[in-house]
């Protein structure tokens, strides 16, 4: 995975999305599920902030979270934001993404 240096902005409609989770998810109710991901059973939606949008993107705003179908995001790009640390960011394929949410929701909500 490569880093970005400086900034990064989407084109058109396009979305930029963070905090996909790959690893173990931790349930509501506090069942833990081990990481899927790479098997048959890790083939599902996932759920990302909302980092960045373009400036033809008027569904969608910076800071909601959205459900996006299986494998309909890019590799990730790690960048450096303001305090040194990194981030991963992905596009999203706008006709991909199924569901908007104001908060991450709680039954997929996932320690860091």
């Amino acid at each position: 995975m490569s880093t970005v240096k400086g900034s990064i902005r989407p084109i058109k409609d396009h979305v930029l999305i963070s905090d996909m989770e790959f690893e173990a998810v931790r349930t509501a109710s506090g069942v833990i599920i081990p990481s899927q991901n790479g098997k048959v059973e890790g083939i599902k939606s996932r759920w990302g902030k909302v980092y960045a949008v373009g400036p033809e993107q008027h569904d969608i705003k910076v800071g909601e979270w959205v459900c996006v179908e299986h494998g309909r995001w890019t590799r990730g790009i790690d960048i450096e934001i303001e305090n040194g640390e990194k981030l991963t960011v992905r596009r999203a394929d706008n006709e991909a993404i199924m569901l908007v949410a104001d908060e991450q929701p709680k039954d997929v909500y996932i320690p860091k």
